[in-house]
């Protein structure tokens, strides 16, 4: 076999662990640009060192072990990406006001397309989207990040203890008790259960047609008729979040008023349903990016709006239309 074709045999063996390793480094990291680097850095490090892979384990646990170590280091800046409602208490819509926070402050959406695996098995897949869920990300970053390795690698990816103690290069009862701490953490910041959503049933579907109905409406009585009572509502870079129907309502017939006569196109992020939110053009020649915005569904409604407003990086991540023209339909191809 030649050099060029041994080389394009590894380079397919090795892209062919880019999705599941972008996953798992999502998890870990809270930001879906991080893991993109966490697993480009991963690749290229086994690429140098593919001399040093001894076959004693799979080139995929091989290539766990880098991504690991690569996080690893990646974590030990000590920033822990979170999402506004871990950082305070909800805001009276009398008292808010918007504070914008780094980027590095805050949990990303990611496309599911870039970190879900294409697993037939239908328990395998919603236990892969139950576990990008942005709450379920953010519970993760209170881990320790060894513990928040352990937990992804045991009970999400489903490796044995011995496993992920080689992985680690440590024991299976080192492994055994980070995992427990690891759960008594997580269950103190439990996130809320969501609704199966892939692929949508009718219910949902329709909930969602009468979520678009009534904010581009910008019908409030028909929009809070869809939040449960305690629904929550944020608005990355911001660290503002809102809770409850009258907040929410205040805030949207406020300062959020200029969301009026907006567009939503239906996309998905994070296991979970999701909009591209275009706003009226200054110029009033179609719509222009504004938010894109995360739904939590749970029992039959909205639990809560996560509108993430840096259109700029989210947007081509999302492979959505930079604009829409006056009839709401894309004016122009994602800038990739």
């Amino acid at each position: 076999m030649s050099d060029l074709a041994t080389t394009q045999d590894l380079e397919s063996r090795l892209e062919r662990h880019r999705r599941e390793l972008t996953g798992y480094c999502y998890r870990m990291l809270g930001s879906a640009f991080e893991a993109e680097d966490a697993v480009q850095d991963t690749l290229v490090r086994a690429w140098r060192n593919i001399d040093k892979f001894e076959g004693r384990s799979s080139l995929r646990s091989w290539l766990y072990r880098i991504a690991t170590n690569v996080c690893l280091d990646m974590l030990n800046a000590g920033n822990r990406r979170a999402r506004p409602m871990d950082l305070s208490d909800p805001t009276p819509v009398a008292q808010a006001r918007l504070s914008a926070r780094p980027e590095v402050t805050w949990l990303e959406p990611v496309p599911d397309g870039r970190v879900m695996p294409a697993v037939v098995d239908p328990a395998e897949t919603a236990v892969e989207r139950e576990t990008i869920r942005l709450a379920f990300v953010a519970a993760l970053q209170h881990l320790p990040p060894k513990q928040r390795a352990v937990l992804i690698l045991r009970e999400v990816l489903a490796w044995k203890a011995s496993e992920v103690a080689e992985l680690l290069g440590t024991t299976v009862a080192s492994v055994n008790s980070a995992l427990q701490r690891a759960r008594a953490t997580l269950a103190e910041s439990s996130p809320a259960a969501s609704d199966t959503a892939d692929p949508l049933d009718e219910e949902q579907k329709k909930l969602l047609d009468r979520y678009v109905a009534a904010f581009e409406g910008y019908d409030m009585q028909a929009l809070t008729a869809l939040l449960h009572e305690d629904a929550t509502m944020s608005m990355p870079p911001y660290d503002l979040w809102l809770r409850g129907h009258d907040d929410i309502v205040g805030w949207m017939l406020g300062v959020g008023d200029v969301c009026r006569g907006s567009k939503l196109v239906p996309t998905v992020a994070n296991g979970a349903p999701a909009f591209a939110h275009y706003h009226p053009s200054e110029s009033g020649d179609g719509y222009e990016p504004w938010a894109l915005i995360v739904l939590e569904i749970s029992d039959g409604k909205v639990g809560g709006m996560d509108f993430f407003l840096d259109t700029k990086r989210w947007f081509p991540l999302f492979e959505l239309p930079q604009r829409l023209d006056k009839e709401g339909a894309p004016a122009g191809s994602a800038d990739l």
